[in-house]
């Protein structure tokens, strides 16, 4: 896939105006599918990744393991697909919005080498799973629960644990490099979510709902709108949590995060 270089975007959080692009008045099942959009475009990238580490992994066996990861993330996206599919769209007319939107992580987190192009996956690729699982929770109705279910069975991403964390165990200076490649990736990933939160105001009135959701929020709660001056509480909150969620990745990594 032939991705464009993404430019910033504002974080606009929700407004109280009508109109197509006005994430209050989006209806669930729009929700849902600009969701869903952006994981299945995840998981294809994860593929398209996971594929090119395969074609020159160091062994065999590391070879089949990735091929069948690959594999895994397509699964993975034609369950995605399946939640949204009941009007025809095909999976690229769900996924177009977000076409792209890697371009400048990429550009800015090109590997030096083949286990920095892994870390790469298990850290960029897991900052986007990780915002999709925590958006879902923004989902009205049985929304959420469908796209967990469609996500996280079986839940992604052990197989990158073990090879990287072999890895590092037995050789100290690469542990060392991963593990400062592993604060770019992340700086870079962090970076890339507000860029699409700004871009996508669905997926920021997701966000908002999110955070509703986990504190108890009802002036947040799906039905209304957020008030504007709480756009940066909203993003503040949403990157805490993926933060504490990288930590703990690069904890089962054993790399100091």
């Amino acid at each position: 896939m032939d991705e464009q270089r993404s430019t910033p975007g504002t974080w606009s959080g929700t407004g109280t105006t009508g109109g197509p692009q006005d994430p209050g008045a989006a209806a669930p099942d729009a929700l849902l599918e600009e969701l869903v959009g952006l994981a299945a475009y995840t998981e294809l990238a994860t593929f398209g990744l996971l594929a090119s580490r395969s074609v020159d992994a160091v062994d065999l066996a590391t070879r089949q393991t990735l091929a069948e990861a690959a594999a895994g993330s397509l699964e993975r996206q034609g369950r995605l697909l399946g939640l949204v599919a009941a009007d025809g769209r095909s999976a690229a007319a769900v996924m177009t919005p977000f076409a792209g939107a890697f371009a400048d992580f990429d550009a800015r987190t090109s590997p030096g080498s083949w286990s920095e192009g892994l870390l790469k996956g298990v850290v960029g690729h897991g900052v986007a799973q990780d915002l999709c699982r925590e958006l879902a929770a923004g989902l009205s109705g049985a929304g959420s629960g469908a796209f967990a279910r469609a996500y996280d069975e079986p839940a992604p991403g052990g197989w990158a644990t073990t090879l990287l964390a072999d890895a590092a165990a037995g050789d100290s200076v690469l542990a060392s490099r991963l593990a400062l490649w592993g604060r770019r990736v992340v700086g870079e990933a962090l970076g890339l979510v507000q860029t699409v939160l700004g871009e996508h105001p669905r997926l920021a009135r997701l966000a908002a709902r999110a955070r509703a959701a986990g504190t108890g929020d009802a002036a947040a709660a799906p039905g209304t709108t957020t008030e504007p001056g709480q756009d940066a509480d909203v993003l503040a909150w949403l990157l805490q949590r993926l933060t504490a969620e990288h930590t703990r990745r690069m904890d089962r990594l054993g790399l100091a995060a």
